[in-house]
């Protein structure tokens, strides 16, 4: 009887922080797949698949050191390789190094897997996802990337802590483009089945400041210990177990919004054939302009990689 899992997870970019976190993250989770970590860095790869491993002896799945052509078959993909911004550096630019990074991954796959799904989480990651998609040949609904998910995990967790309700039964989002262009959904902003801005406890508050201190915490995190991973690691996780195990659960991902037509950080449900559904929240007149700044940004980055 073989003890491996039939379905395959790959982490492009496994030898990284960010690629670690997430392979170990499945792993801990309790995810029964087959957990590859792939890297052009061979000895990190080896290194973080030996010591993911030796985690997973009281856990359905496995990890091992795998390659790009087996990658390539997985039944997903996670992208966490490429380019980081350097001091100074145009976004521009940094796009363009980083088209040239995604397109060689894409190249590397092949042939990819029909039915595979790729999450995109390399930023910035509205535009990388384009590109993936492009790059691959895969239909759109098959490629999504991790988007505002992270942000909007710190926003239930700010909330959390002002309402004293449970993060989970806070339902907020961050939207629109991962980075400087998201922006706070407060008017779609629910606990209990009652707008958030109702709530005792959100009377007086400074929602400024609270969208600034989400803007702020990876700036902080990177400040204090140089990069950011636990918590892309375990989101990048949950919407791959949410792809491999039909869960429909709606996450705020990158993936292609038709009516805007583009992809953008939007509310969608995620299940083993991609995007499920994508929706469209009631957003009030001053949320929508900061919407359609985001949809612009995104278009024009993404408007010369056809």
């Amino acid at each position: 009887m073989s003890t491996i899992p039939k379905q395959r997870v790959s982490i492009i970019g496994g030898g990284g922080n960010v690629g670690a976190a997430t392979a170990f993250a499945l792993i801990a989770k309790g995810v029964p797949a087959e957990v590859l970590v792939v890297d052009v860095v061979d000895k990190a790869a080896e290194g973080q698949a030996l010591d993911i491993g030796d985690a997973s002896f009281m856990m359905p799945g496995t990890c091992r050191k795998g390659s790009f052509k087996e990658a390539g078959q997985s039944d997903v993909i996670v992208v966490t390789a490429g380019a980081r911004q350097q001091p100074g550096e145009p976004r521009s630019n940094l796009i363009d190094r980083n088209y040239k990074i995604i397109k060689s991954i894409m190249d590397s796959l092949q042939p990819i897997k029909p039915t595979a799904k790729i999450l995109m989480v390399s930023n910035p990651v509205d535009v990388l996802t384009d590109i993936a998609q492009k790059t691959s040949g895969l239909p759109r609904k098959q490629v999504i990337g991790s988007g505002t998910y992270l942000d909007s995990g710190r926003l239930r967790n700010a909330l959390s802590e002002i309402t004293g309700v449970s993060p989970t039964s806070i339902h907020a989002y961050m939207l629109g483009e991962h980075g400087d262009n998201q922006f706070t959904a407060w008017s779609t902003a629910r606990i209990g089945g009652r707008p958030l801005l109702d709530h005792p406890k959100m009377q007086g508050i400074d929602l400024d400041k609270i969208y600034e201190k989400i803007q702020r915490k990876a700036y902080v995190i990177i400040d204090a210990k140089g990069s950011t991973y636990y918590g892309i690691g375990i989101c990048a996780a949950t919407i791959a177990e949410a792809l491999l195990n039909n869960t429909s659960q709606v996450f705020p991902v990158v993936n292609y919004v038709e009516s805007r037509e583009c992809y953008l950080s939007w509310p969608a449900a995620i299940g083993s054939d991609g995007v499920e559904q994508s929706f469209d929240p009631h957003l009030n007149a001053e949320e929508e302009k900061k919407l359609q700044k985001a949809v612009l940004a995104i278009q024009e980055a993404t408007s010369k990689y056809e």
